[in-house]
């Protein structure tokens, strides 16, 4: 069945017609138009007959009273259930970020059921008035449906830029932007209604080919116009914030749509002017409806991570209650707020994705890569396919591996790896295990797509194991260091360590080298082979406290308990001393007729006992000399001595 839909597909879009250039088309269009308008006419003539006898047997009450019920729920009733529901989110919801959410998704809900609604009821007071002649049955089908998606276009792209409402606005986009972009919404859901509209028309008089592929060209080129029109308002805006204005959409993400959907019009042209209707159709419609899901997604996601970081945060009251009734710790209860609401947004995601892709005969994601093989035929060496479409697919699911890794990425990067308890040492250790592991999955899933299995890749990596033996032994050992380091952890990132002569602070640890930070600003890369080969003084690894030390003398007649009492009272002094572990004073020892003391002082990190020390020199000496205290060398003397010679 589903390779049945998929030929019916594809028959259906490389369908071929005479271009709209060449005098075929219009001498096709021309010979079958009198025949279309006389299927029009009888069309219209079997609703007429319908109409004129239900107005002869009684007084269409009923269509009337859907009419006026269609006019109030569409009007009043649409105004009324959305200024009720935003004041039940703000008197009742707490939390900013879920109000908002919240009344997002509320706008997209009032704005699609309400004009649904209202459709429903003119169609069913037309229905009890017996206004509605049989052949017509599926144009109304049709009028409903087209209501319904037409309201919920409009809602979506009404919920995404919240003209009238800034500050309930969820995408970063400025409110020139918004208002900018607001007209185009109302068009795409007018296109969207006439061409449900147009087809079902066409297909209940049962039009010749001639006007059916007229009407796609048409269409076809308004699509291109329209997204013309908001790929050229999108342009503009990015140049007016390039010159200083508020930023509408992020610069890159939206530079690259946006070239995409430039190369996707000109694809829709160029098919449009060489007769293959339905592709250029089928490409546009696609381009309208991917964006429409994926704004709708947007909002979706965006208001699942709002309500599940809100109800799983540490200070709300569900948090609070099953901190002290489970006894789990804060951290844990965001950390599970975090990873329901990846879960929930990765599944939303996959669910756009799949409903996206429905056109193609299906929604599952590896049908569509399955059939990526057909598209050309190729040679096999050892069992895989080496084809065109092999190394397509090959390449777009690596690429796919790849941005799931960059989201996943990011994701833990951004919010799970916060609200953990690990510092930023652990954080950067699992970021970069998880990244390479990541690359690696994708990398493989890559190779599995065009056939190359596991047993083979192994072969593989056998194979090259006797080249890595020999040419790659220096990154294969630093590989290995980096993995013993990120596990092990003896060095993490913003430790104070000393390598050879050189000494400075660990700013990155990657699988190949570590980046140390040194004090005149410049940074040393140190393979990671010699971090654990070699010896490594860590001076933050046990503990992050630094030490300093003051040695020097006095004459032997001074007071030593008054040195002593100086001493610790310029220790107490000083703001960076801490009290604990205790400052003390010793007597070292006693020669050469001067006491020597030795002291100690502890501060908050290594890094600062330089800067410590100088200061109690500083005051040290001032103090001592103000009480007359001497300090300094043993004063040396020498003496002459005459050596009488011996006759």
């Amino acid at each position: 069945m589903q390779r049945s839909e998929a030929e019916q597909f594809s028959e259906k879009i490389s369908a071929k017609s005479p271009s709209p250039l060449s005098p075929a088309f219009w001498s096709a269009l021309h010979d079958g138009f009198p025949r279309d308008i006389r299927r029009a006419a009888a069309f219209m003539e079997a609703g007429r007959t319908q109409l004129s006898w239900a107005l002869r047997v009684h007084w269409p009450w009923n269509a009337l009273a859907g009419l006026l019920l269609a006019i109030f729920i569409a009007g009043p009733g649409q105004i009324v259930a959305r200024h009720m529901g935003q004041r039940m989110l703000t008197e009742g919801v707490p939390g900013r970020r879920v109000r908002r959410s919240a009344y997002a998704l509320l706008r997209i809900a009032v704005g699609t059921l309400a004009p649904l609604l209202a459709a429903l009821s003119i169609a069913q007071g037309l229905r009890w008035a017996n206004l509605v002649a049989e052949r017509w049955e599926p144009l109304l089908t049709a009028f409903v449906g087209a209501v319904a998606f037409s309201g919920f276009t409009f809602s979506v792209f009404g919920a995404l830029l919240m003209r009238s409402r800034p500050s309930w606005r969820i995408a970063s986009i400025s409110n020139n932007g918004a208002a900018r972009l607001r007209p185009y919404s109302l068009l795409l859901a007018l296109l969207a209604f006439l061409g449900i509209m147009c087809g079902q028309f066409n297909a209940a008089i049962g039009i010749g080919k001639a006007a059916q592929e007229a009407t796609q060209a048409g269409f076809a080129l308004l699509h291109i116009l329209l997204i013309s029109a908001v790929l050229v308002t999108v342009a503009r805006l990015r140049a007016t914030r390039m010159d200083g204005d508020d930023a509408d959409l992020n610069e890159s993400a939206s530079g690259l749509i946006s070239l995409v959907a430039w190369m996707l019009v000109a694809v829709a042209t160029v098919n449009l002017l060489l007769g293959y209707f339905s592709l250029s159709l089928f490409l546009l419609q696609m381009m309208t409806w991917a964006t429409v899901l994926g704004s709708s997604a947007y909002l979706l996601m965006a208001a699942i991570d709002d309500l599940a970081t809100t109800i799983f945060d540490r200070s709300s009251r569900f948090g609070t209650t099953l901190i002290r009734s489970l006894g789990l710790r804060g951290s844990a209860v965001e950390q599970f707020g975090v990873l329901l609401s990846g879960l929930l947004r990765l599944a939303t995601l996959l669910l756009a994705f799949s409903m996206l892709l429905s056109p193609f005969g299906t929604g599952n994601v590896a049908n569509l890569f399955s059939r990526l093989g057909t598209l050309a035929q190729g040679f096999e060496v050892g069992g895989v396919a080496i084809s065109p479409g092999a190394i397509l697919r090959g390449i777009v699911v690596l690429f796919i591996g790849l941005a799931l890794v960059r989201g996943f990425m990011r994701w833990l990067e951004r919010r799970y790896l916060p609200v953990t308890d690990l510092d930023g040492s652990g954080r950067n250790s699992v970021s970069l295990v998880a990244r390479y592991v990541g690359i690696a999955l994708a990398v493989i899933w890559g190779l599995a797509s065009l056939g190359i299995g596991i047993e083979r890749i192994a072969i593989l990596l056998s194979a090259l194991s006797v080249g890595i033996g020999f040419g790659l032994q220096a990154i294969t050992q630093n590989f290995v260091s980096g993995l013993i380091l990120l596990a092990e952890r003896p060095i993490k990132i913003g430790d104070l360590v000393r390598v050879g002569q050189d000494e400075g602070d660990v700013k990155r640890i990657s699988v190949r080298s570590t980046e140390i930070q040194l004090p005149d600003h410049s940074t040393l890369i140190v393979p990671n082979s010699e971090l654990i080969t070699k010896t490594v003084l860590n001076k933050t690894l046990a503990s992050p406290l630094g030490r300093l030390q003051i040695q020097f003398s006095v004459p032997i007649d001074t007071d030593a308990d008054k040195v002593r009492a100086i001493v610790l009272a310029t220790y107490a002094d000083e703001p960076a001393v801490l009290e604990e572990p205790a400052y003390t004073v010793f007597i070292d020892s006693i020669a050469d007729g001067r006491i020597f003391f030795n002291s100690f002082a502890h501060v908050a990190s290594p890094r600062a006992a330089y800067s410590t020390r100088s200061n109690v020199f500083t005051v040290l000496l001032r103090r001592f000399r103000q009480e007359g205290i001497e300090i300094g060398t043993v004063p040396q003397r020498m003496e002459l001595i005459n050596a009488v010679r011996p006759d």
